[in-house]
């Protein structure tokens, strides 16, 4: 039951906006876009580059078309802007590599100077209305596909730049009413189909994000407990905090506890109760301790392992009393029929990296802990040593 709940839970943090098509939780979303943040800025670099070199490239066509006129110099500047907007666009992705906002403000921002611009040609060059259409159908793909925005801003610029360019072709009056709807239809038939492989687009990274989450969390998570397993501490956690303990002098403190008798507990009522324990264990260790700076390891069957860093002996072991006190006061496992209580033994060891000699190898901090856990059991279980 519990890991059913946990699953839907997981469903639940993982949701997304079937509008939006994006995380329904902020947290989850921003952390899927700073994932992602240099390959999209990436990207948005090179499509900017793209789109506005072939944008001022074919203002050839104005000449070809209007000559060397007023009307032709009006359409250059009017290119020469979509070229500047798309620089000063670049130019704040080099500024902000952080923000993960500013690559949507600076695709959407492009897009609406690169459409308005196109605006005049329309106007200008009435007769070519066909081929207007199809262009403004290749930048409607672009916009969708192509420049990666947000895709609610990328839907919004795509609807109204298409209201706008046809009812400007119907102002213009270069088609028949025939030619005018074909032409409609067909540019609502580019944004439905845009519309809908960008939300699958956008939807499918989530799901990969999603996915690579999960995984990421199993490899380094208990799956009973979601303390941090074993593997991790030795591979990474606790050599972390002594280089990071070592780097600026500080306290670290290393706590390693266990629950007493826990084999008659699965002995007597089974493993899912057993289970249970554990994780009510687990959940004491982790609301005491603080979020993002402590750490709470399983390090193997009932025995669990807190890393605190910039805590000296005092308050480690401060810490190791109110844990006894709160698992020994509280059952363990309630139900309709019984309330098992579990009481818990602590070893507590504390360097302090501000001593010259001090620091070195991070097993010696566990075997230390190790045995003065082992005292606290040899002395009668239920205490701190």
């Amino acid at each position: 039951m519990r890991r059913l709940e946990k699953a839907q839970n997981d469903r639940r943090d993982f949701s997304l906006n079937r509008w939006s098509a994006t995380f329904r939780r902020p947290e989850r979303e921003r952390a899927y876009l700073r994932q992602f943040l240099p390959q999209t800025q990436t990207q948005l670099r090179v499509a900017l580059i793209v789109c506005a070199v072939f944008y001022v490239a074919f203002g050839l066509s104005d000449v070809a078309v209007l000559g060397f006129s007023d009307k032709t110099l009006l359409l250059f500047m009017a290119r020469l802007l979509v070229a500047v907007a798309t620089a000063l666009g670049v130019f704040a992705l080099f500024r902000l590599p952080q923000s993960i906002r500013a690559p949507s403000i600076v695709a959407t921002a492009v897009e609406v100077v690169g459409m308005s611009a196109f605006m005049p040609v329309v106007l200008y060059r009435p007769h070519e209305i066909p081929w207007h259409a199809m262009s403004m159908s290749i930048m409607l793909v672009v916009v969708h596909l192509f420049i990666p925005n947000s895709f609610v801003n990328a839907t919004a610029v795509s609807i109204a730049t298409t209201l706008v360019f046809s009812l400007l072709a119907i102002h213009v009056g270069a088609l028949s009413v025939s030619d005018t709807l074909t032409m409609t239809m067909l540019l609502v038939l580019v944004n439905t189909v845009g519309i809908i492989a960008a939300h699958r687009y956008q939807c499918l990274g989530r799901r990969q994000f999603r996915a690579q989450s999960i995984l990421r969390h199993l490899s380094f998570r208990d799956h009973l407990t979601g303390c941090y397993n074993r593997r991790y501490m030795e591979e990474h956690l606790l050599e972390q905090e002594v280089e990071r303990a070592s780097r600026y002098p500080a306290w670290l403190t290393v706590i390693m506890c266990d629950l007493d008798h826990f084999k008659v507990i699965n002995d007597t009522y089974g493993h899912p109760t057993g289970d249970v324990v554990l994780q009510h264990f687990a959940g004491l260790l982790r609301a005491a301790c603080r979020d993002h700076i402590d750490s709470v390891v399983r390090y193997g069957g009932e025995e669990f392992m807190l890393i605190l860093p910039e805590t000296d002996l005092r308050g480690g072991v401060r810490l190791a009393e109110r844990l006894r006190r709160a698992i020994a006061d509280e059952p363990a496992y309630r139900d309709e029929r019984r309330a098992i209580s579990v009481t818990a033994s602590f070893g507590v060891v504390a360097a302090d990296f501000s001593v010259a000699g001090m620091g070195g190898d991070p097993r010696t901090l566990i075997t230390r802990a190790d045995e003065l856990l082992y005292r606290a059991k040899s002395a009668g279980r239920n205490r701190v040593e």
